[in-house]
């Protein structure tokens, strides 16, 4: 799959309208400079040559030097990519944390019009509307909240580069009360599809599943109704929403673009765009690997919980777990 999408990122060099070279050497540099950056850069040769020259330079951990910020993209990605995992695990647990009440709470009122209402409007919003509503409400209109930035007007580097941690590590919980109010309109406007995508996986698994005989019984031996959806009823429905928050997880790459863009968090997410902006393609395909490694170790991940949640799962094949 990496692969794949590599050469696919890397082939779109020979097709987007943009010259690398040329944003190297500088928009006024004269055509002899440009041809000559050209020719240092490797550009000039087969594409299949230079696909070869990056995968040899990836195995040994080098993704290229980014032609924006002109240090080793492995630098960069190392530099940014604490700021996007933190908002990418507050977001989805954030988001897991509210599917899990919608699918309870959809299953307690399955004939509330006004749910269903709300629920189907939220997963409908674009994410790029729904980040800016909250901006503007929450901090524009009413300045509960911060709307831009991780911090406040200060430098602050700590051991793990996760603020709401490093705060606490370092004996300055300040830092992480503040972190904490500039993470919460981004990660609640990327955790908004994942609640709902989530939310409806889990109340629909949690719907066949209370039809089943065992919940009968349980009911029958007097069990309360809490104690059956919350003891046998979540853990058999596990699988599906587990799946979707796999899905999820791609999605929630693409919508970090547009989030980290409105509210100006200094991640991954930021410097691709700023990198698609400047023809960066070295940046965009360095990026888009790391996001793919990490999208294909979350569904391994996810699987691995799919068979801790129901043993019936075979981890490698379901035929083996059958037999």
């Amino acid at each position: 799959m990496l692969l794949t999408m590599s050469f696919i990122v890397f082939s779109l060099q020979s097709i987007i309208p943009s010259d690398p070279a040329r944003a190297v050497a500088g928009p006024m540099a004269p055509t002899a400079t440009v041809e000559e950056k050209r020719h240092q850069l490797g550009l000039d040769q087969p594409i299949l040559v230079q696909y070869g020259r990056f995968l040899s330079r990836v195995v040994q951990g080098d993704l290229g030097t980014s032609v924006r910020t002109r240090q080793p993209v492995t630098a960069d990605v190392l530099k940014y990519l604490p700021a996007s995992l933190e908002l990418g695990l507050v977001a989805m647990t954030l988001g897991v944390a509210l599917a899990g009440f919608l699918g309870l709470l959809q299953n307690a009122l399955p004939r509330s019009g006004v749910l269903r209402l709300l629920i189907v409007g939220a997963g409908s919003a674009p994410i790029f509307l729904s980040a800016l509503l909250l901006t503007y409400f929450f901090w524009f209109r009413l300045g509960w909240l911060p709307g831009a930035g991780r911090l406040g007007e200060r430098d602050f580097f700590g051991p793990t580069g996760f603020n709401l941690i490093d705060g606490l590590l370092v004996g300055q919980p300040n830092v992480s009360l503040d972190a904490l109010a500039h993470i919460i309109l981004p990660a609640f406007a990327l955790s908004l599809p994942i609640a709902v995508a989530v939310g409806r996986s889990l109340n629909g698994a949690l719907h066949d599943v209370m039809q089943q005989a065992y919940i009968r019984t349980g009911r029958g031996k007097g069990l309360s109704e809490a104690t059956i959806v919350l003891r046998h009823g979540l853990r058999n429905a596990a699988s599906a929403p587990l799946a979707m928050i796999g899905l999820q997880v791609g999605l929630l790459f693409g919508n970090l673009l547009i989030v980290e863009r409105v509210f100006a968090w200094p991640g991954l997410g930021l410097y691709t765009v700023q990198a698609l902006g400047s023809s960066d393609l070295p940046a965009v395909l360095g990026v888009s690997l790391v996001f793919g490694a990490i999208y294909i170790l979350v569904n391994v991940l996810v699987e691995v919980g799919q068979t801790v949640a129901d043993p019936r799962i075979g981890l490698f094949s379901s035929g083996a777990a059958a037999e």
